[in-house]
């Protein structure tokens, strides 16, 4: 699952960033929880097209969040940057399997190249083969 790192403030304004960071991470566990492969993603961005057409290959139907046409896009950017460990990595396209997040297309295509994507991909339910 998601890891967890919100600070609280005492001032009202930081109640307010700290809830609105709640309800973020709230609402992205509620979609990683609940679908065997959620893929987080910039609509047009070609990385993000590579990760869904190879998990469409394989015979996945992963959950696509395109966080330019979602209302919380720049909150969950936000949330996908600081999983993914800053540093100037990019954060999407940012694929979580069976609930835990697996990472970017370095990840995903080095899993795919090791041998190792298709059993994650079958041990979270995505996969009947």
């Amino acid at each position: 699952m998601l890891s967890s790192s919100f600070s609280s403030s005492s001032s009202s304004i930081g109640r307010m960033e700290e809830s609105a960071s709640s309800s973020v991470y709230e609402k992205v566990s509620l979609v990683v929880s609940g679908n065997a492969v959620v893929v987080f993603t910039i609509s047009g961005c070609c990385m993000c097209h590579v990760v869904k057409q190879l998990l469409f290959g394989l015979g996945v139907g992963p959950t696509v969040v395109e966080l330019d046409r979602d209302s919380s896009g720049r909150d969950i950017h936000s949330l996908l940057y600081s999983l993914a460990g800053g540093g100037g990595r990019q954060p999407v396209p940012a694929v979580f399997v069976g609930g835990k997040f697996l990472g970017g297309i370095e990840a995903v295509m080095g899993c795919h190249i090791n041998g190792t994507l298709v059993p994650l991909l079958k041990d979270a339910g995505a996969l009947w083969l």
